[in-house]
């Protein structure tokens, strides 16, 4: 049997020992420097990175760049780093059984773990953590130079790890993003809310803005059984009755039935007309008077346009108001640029609209008094419940959805986590329920409570 190596009485004046010393030491420095890479580039702003680079800043061009590229770029510091740990571990296993054989050997690793933990890793990638773009700017120039010398060992990690998992039916190498740019948002939100870093309003007017390109017109819109419009048979006289006790400024005009609708009266261009009326012919003028001719062209939208897409044409058209049809041409519903802003900022009212709280309203063992057409979006909002919206719009359209029926008032159904109770019905339309939390919900109760 080889004995174990003697060590060596005197190290100070070993050269190996220096050697292996220094070399571990470098190692450790780049160790820590592929830790606080990844980091920086990890945590580094793109737009503060885009605005400097628009300035000129050829540093911030590559880091952008480098973060563009990051499969790539993440692949050489992976393998950079791991070759750096295994080969600073073994040169300290040999410096320690130089020193003092099999328990120096031991020793040494279990201190280069230490000094592995504490200055490759956590001293690292806190300082990146505290300039992540300027750390960016500086490594990535260095990084994209590694990336391309460790091109093929990263080729071949990959290769061999696709082929591992290719006999379990996952290819690797087609796999798209476990999650959207929208959910990290949502996420981070929902991280910052419950550190109180952002209040549940301003969450939710992020979050209205976020979904815009998720939403459409449908969901949103007034519909056709509430909007008020104005027969073009009617006189001049009470055709402008009609817009002066209306809270609205933008009345649609239809002859025959209300599906023919055949231009929209603004509450302004009517006034105006008929004061040059009455200028120029006095008081006989409203006899004769043309109510069509201060009316704009109706302008139709169809019902699955998306929000975002629908505010940029409302905004390209200088126009707040359209008709929503569906694709049969049938009238729909109306929406506004306000109904738009409103999934942002949440309900926007005046002195000629209902009071909001009206729609909502706390009942005294902790139950809420709800309109039929309020929206689940706009209780889930107010109350912050997470009730779905994917089968209906409005209250009333859940409960009819789940209960498959137009309910009578005084029945009760159970879903979802919530207590519905029907407390008035219009003909065919739910409007007014008592909503509550259940405490422990029946699993799967849907049916009716007599």
């Amino acid at each position: 049997m080889i004995p174990p190596t003697v060590p060596d009485p005197t190290p100070a004046h070993d050269p190996a020992f220096w050697l292996l010393g220094a070399a571990i030491l470098l190692l450790l420095a780049l160790a820590a420097f592929f830790s606080g890479s990844e980091t920086a580039l990890n945590a580094a702003s793109r737009s503060k990175l885009r605005a400097r680079a628009d300035k000129g800043d050829l540093r911030a061009a590559e880091a952008l760049e480098a973060i563009e590229d990051s499969e790539n770029l993440n692949g050489a510091i992976l393998v950079g780093n791991t070759l750096v740990k295994i080969l600073a571990a073994s040169l300290a296993a040999a410096l320690g059984l130089r020193l003092s054989g099999w328990s120096g050997a031991a020793l040494a690793v279990l201190v280069l773990a230490l000094l592995l933990l504490v200055l490759a890793e956590v001293l690292p990638r806190t300082l990146a953590r505290l300039a992540p773009e300027e750390t960016a700017c500086r490594v990535a120039r260095p990084l994209g130079a590694l990336a391309r010398i460790l091109a093929p060992a990263v080729w071949t990690v990959r290769l061999v790890a696709r082929g591992l998992l290719a006999p379990f039916g996952i290819r690797a190498g087609h796999a798209g993003p476990v999650f959207s740019v929208q959910d990290e948002i949502a996420d981070a939100l929902a991280v910052a809310e419950s550190s109180g870093a952002v209040q549940k309003e301003e969450r939710d007017r992020l979050m209205g803005a976020l979904d815009l390109g998720e939403r459409s017109v449908e969901e949103v819109m007034l519909h056709r059984s509430g909007i008020a419009m104005i027969d073009a048979d009617l006189t001049a006289e009470e055709v402008l009755d009609l817009v002066l006790k209306s809270p609205h400024t933008r009345l649609p005009v239809f002859r025959g039935e209300r599906e023919n609708v055949i231009g929209v009266i603004h509450a302004k261009d009517l006034l105006r007309g008929v004061r040059r009326a009455l200028q120029e012919s006095g008081p006989e003028a409203l006899h004769d008077f043309d109510v069509l001719g201060t009316a704009m062209p109706p302008y139709f939208v169809p019902e699955t346009t998306p929000l975002d897409e629908q505010m940029r044409e409302f905004l390209k058209r200088r126009t707040h108001f359209a008709l929503v049809v569906d694709e049969y041409g049938s009238l729909r519903g109306l929406i506004t640029l306000e109904d738009i802003l409103e999934e942002i900022v949440g309900e926007i009212t005046d002195e000629h609209d209902m009071d909001a709280a009206q729609s909502l309203l706390p009942g005294p063992q902790g139950d809420y008094l709800v309109e039929g057409t309020m929206t689940i979006r706009d209780l889930n909002r107010a109350l912050d419940w997470s009730l779905p919206d994917d089968e209906a719009n409005t209250v009333a359209g859940l409960v009819i959805h789940m209960a498959q029926s137009i309910p009578a008032p005084g029945q009760v159904f159970s879903f979802h986590g919530y207590r519905f109770e029907v407390l008035a019905r219009r003909e065919n339309r739910i409007t007014r329920l008592r909503i509550r939390p259940l405490e422990t919900p029946p699993p799967g109760e849907t049916a009716a409570d007599q």
